[in-house]
């Protein structure tokens, strides 16, 4: 995993209560083990196994992908913004590598 995911949310200035939408997509092979090359060998299964995101330390989402994911996974969900914190995003694959991203949210004051 070694480009950044991309990601979008709806608004980093949510007001009290606010639905934030938010989109995120990671560059990975999702090599499921199935294929075979030309010499008959299978290609390693090679795919993300765990999705996590985060407002500060509480779990907002977890998502564990399997082999019908197509390459380059992109997830989108949504949550309340209730409070301002750190909105941090971790990809795990199989290999045990990780990538992450951190969006800072924080409460419009109304």
């Amino acid at each position: 995993m070694s480009r950044p995911p991309r990601i979008w949310i709806s608004s980093e200035t949510p007001t009290r209560g606010e639905i934030v939408r938010v989109r995120a997509q990671i560059v990975h092979p999702m090599e499921t083990g199935f294929r075979t090359l030309a010499d008959g060998l299978a290609l390693p299964m090679d795919i993300v196994t765990r999705f996590r995101a985060f407002l500060d330390d509480d779990l907002l989402l977890e998502w564990q992908p399997e082999t019908a994911v197509s390459q380059n996974p992109y997830i989108e969900f949504t949550f309340a913004a209730f409070r301002g914190g750190e909105l941090r995003m971790v990809w795990t694959d199989a290999s045990g590598d990780f990538a992450e991203a951190v969006k800072t949210l924080t409460l419009a004051e109304v």
